[in-house]
């Protein structure tokens, strides 16, 4: 039986529909339900690598997690990576397939991607018994509704009821909802078969004169009042959201500071949740008007365009003000962008990232990196080899992640490597990743989730915390970093689910009601 499809759209970007879509997966999912989660099109630097070394966004990765199925590219078969404000590197079904402008993409590719799409979808519906579909942005841009193949096309193509959610913590929630119907046809209008009111705080029994107003203007139910949930944490989309808050969790023993880079091209930033988890760090993102300050640990992060990224750290100051940490003994790590930014020189001969054919770096590590064409994307194993004082203890710890990026990096005579990979892309390997300083305050890698491993971690955070004067701590084996995400989207689930009609929802799938298994 070819599966249910549900699909969420929203009046704007940013109001919540990724978090939503993965609150409907883990909801079906415990109801008993074969689901997988769809996006069409999704433009975000915070992209992942399948199994099979395909390429996706980030945030059908997170929804996969929800269904608790394994991620796969026609989850998400468009991702555009910014490379500019009107070009984007196209990555169709996990591989790129080159840099597009904006009008060209639109105008000239879209009847290509529409089958991509088409095709990607059908295989989903064949394997699953529901799908549910996140669109982008808001379906009432006009200017791209002729052409778009993420909201509206996607939804007549799936024949499925859209569910428009708002933002109500930014303000002008009811306004968004009424004005986004306005703006789209009477066709795609009947298509939406109800409302969220997403991010609610306060007292909801004195919103209830708004959802009688909405209801009565847009002639659509409320489906619910989804409330601004706190206490715990779903993976962000594809930027860092402004209210993100720095937690104050400072414990009894003491805490660390972690100083990351905000670049103007920060990818694949979710590699940092797991120490802003911790109950000993304080992790703070500097570059976007934050103090670089003294923190216990700088750490550069990947970027989509690193030649640019590393132009901003030295016209910015962050650059000198990260050498000056240096120098006073404030240690240093680099992930993929981040890692190649810490060496001697970057080369880019065939104007891979950028026009600018070469670049110093920081002279951190005694390294070298030339861009080339060909992407490496890979999940890989591997283990640390490295030594000094960030890797004290840490020898030998076990590594899975991922790889991806287009630069090759050499290491001059005499420079270590961090890591050793066992294994890439399933096959057995022995490969060295990243390299250490000489005096064992950086290191840098290719390999993105490093810091979910929590042995690797904990090792890391306490090298820091006895530099600082402060007693080491034993890891938390209450909860493992996979555990605490299932955790929390057990709770996202109960939110949801708590406020949502979910009797409405499984009507509209054409399924008969369900509670909870």
């Amino acid at each position: 039986m070819k599966a249910k499809v549900i699909m969420v759209q929203g009046t704007a970007s940013h109001v919540g529909k990724s978090v939503l879509v993965a609150a409907l997966c883990r909801i079906f999912v415990q109801d008993g339900y074969r689901v997988a989660p769809f996006k069409s099109q999704n433009m975000a630097l915070n992209s992942f690598v399948t199994k099979d070394g395909g390429e996706m966004g980030r945030a059908q990765v997170v929804q996969a997690e929800a269904a608790c199925v394994d991620p796969s590219v026609d989850m998400n078969p468009i991702l555009l990576k910014p490379t500019g404000n009107a070009s984007s590197q196209v990555v169709v079904l996990g591989k790129p397939i080159g840099n597009l402008s904006a009008q060209h993409y639109h105008l000239d590719y879209g009847p290509k991607a529409l089958k991509i799409i088409e095709g990607a979808l059908s295989r989903l519906r064949k394997a699953y018994d529901i799908i549910v579909i996140e669109g982008a942005g808001s379906p009432a841009e006009v200017n791209l509704q002729k052409n778009e193949i993420v909201n509206m096309r996607i939804a007549r193509m799936a024949d499925a009821p859209v569910l428009l959610a708002a933002d109500i913590d930014k303000g002008g929630a009811l306004a968004s909802v009424v004005g986004t119907l306005e703006l789209i046809s009477p066709e795609d209008r009947d298509r939406v078969k109800g409302i969220i009111i997403n991010k609610f705080r306060g007292d909801l029994s004195l919103f209830q004169p708004a959802v009688d107003f909405l209801e009565q203007k847009t002639g659509k139910p409320v489906l619910g009042v989804v409330p601004y949930f706190q206490g715990f944490r779903v993976q962000e989309e594809d930027t860092i959201s402004e209210d993100r808050q720095v937690a104050e969790q400072v414990t009894e023993s003491g805490h660390v500071e972690v100083a990351v880079v905000h670049l103007p091209h920060i990818s694949n930033f979710t590699d940092f949740d797991p120490l802003e988890d911790e109950p000993d760090v304080r992790l703070n993102y500097i570059g976007r008007g934050n103090r670089l300050g003294k923190p216990d640990l700088v750490i550069i992060p990947g970027s989509k365009n690193t030649i640019e990224d590393l132009y901003f750290l030295k016209r910015s100051g962050l650059a000198d003000g990260i050498l000056r940490l240096k120098r006073e003994g404030t240690p240093v790590i680099g992930i993929c962008g981040g890692f190649q930014m810490l060496g001697r020189e970057l080369n880019d001969p065939d104007h891979t990232e950028s026009e600018i054919p070469r670049i110093e770096g920081l002279g951190l590590l005694d390294i070298s990196t030339t861009f080339y064409s060909e992407k490496i994307t890979s999940q890989v194993e591997a283990e640390v080899v490295g030594e000094g004082h960030l890797l004290n203890g840490a020898r030998g710890c076990r590594i899975t992640g991922y790889e991806i990026h287009m630069g090759r990096t050499e290491l001059a005579a005499g420079t270590n490597p961090a890591f050793r990979v066992n294994k890439s892309s399933g096959r057995e390997v022995s490969a060295p990743d990243g390299a250490v300083s000489g005096d064992g305050l950086v290191f840098g890698t290719y390999i993105h989730g490093i810091f979910d491993e929590d042995q690797f971690r904990r090792c890391l955070i306490n090298n820091l915390r006895r530099k600082k004067g402060l007693e080491p701590l034993s890891i938390n084996s209450s909860m493992t970093a996979v555990e605490q995400r299932n955790r929390d989207f057990d709770k996202l689930a109960a939110v949801v689910r708590g406020s949502l009609d979910m009797d409405k929802i499984y009507h509209l799938l054409g399924l008969p009601e369900h509670s909870q298994q």
